[in-house]
């Protein structure tokens, strides 16, 4: 597989042979979409709760008497009949929203991302990407210099100036080879990768 390989000025100057393995697999849509649906469900965490009868606020008098006034029998006002009740089956803040997904497939489903994105023109290489000063101004002027707006940017060891240039812009994420997930390679218009790091994944993909 062939990627193409850009300058400081985003103009393509050459291109860089990859393993097939990594940037050459068939679009894969539906393991695509079990990769990001439990990437996103293992990032959730069971903060929600809601009150059963025993924990909702509540009088234990029985409302009115059992027998000889025509109406339903009623025990205390907390039935998640009435208004007020507790839930019958109540939300609780250590439910588990995780998703098995082995290895291999997590693999699998960056790799046909990364070859999509490939296709589609939306992946380019850099020798070396870094900025003198942790300056937003900077990193921005360089990056509108090679035509990207909304990009991730992939490293094989992002400096401080780049992650610190990076915080302000809302649509530039700068992140490790080792941590590049398959929701940020699929949201970024255009995703960045340096030599460095199309090595480093060649050799976790192999």
């Amino acid at each position: 597989m062939e990627l193409k390989l850009i300058n400081e000025q985003g103009q393509p100057t050459a291109s860089v042979s990859a393993s097939d393995t990594a940037f050459g697999r068939e679009y894969n849509e539906a393991l695509v979409h079990q990769v990001v649906t439990a990437y996103l469900a293992n990032a959730r965490s069971g903060t929600r709760a809601q009150k059963d009868r025993g924990t909702v606020k509540h009088s234990t008098k029985k409302p009115w008497r059992q027998k000889g006034t025509g109406r339903a029998r009623a025990g205390m006002t907390s039935s998640p009949l009435w208004r007020g009740g507790g839930r019958i089956f109540p939300n609780l803040p250590d439910e588990n929203f995780s998703h098995k997904i082995n290895r291999k497939m997590f693999r699998a489903g960056v790799s046909s991302i990364l070859s999509q994105l490939a296709r589609e023109d939306r992946l380019a290489v850099v020798d070396k990407f870094s900025v003198d000063a942790p300056k937003t101004r900077l990193l921005a002027q360089k990056l509108k210099g090679m035509g990207l707006e909304d990009v991730l940017i992939i490293t094989d060891s992002p400096d401080d100036n780049l992650l610190l240039s990076s915080r302000n812009l809302p649509n530039v994420n700068v992140v490790d080879v080792r941590y590049a997930d398959p929701v940020s390679l699929i949201r970024h218009a255009k995703v960045l990768i340096t030599r460095s790091a199309v090595a480093k994944i060649e050799e976790m993909f192999a």
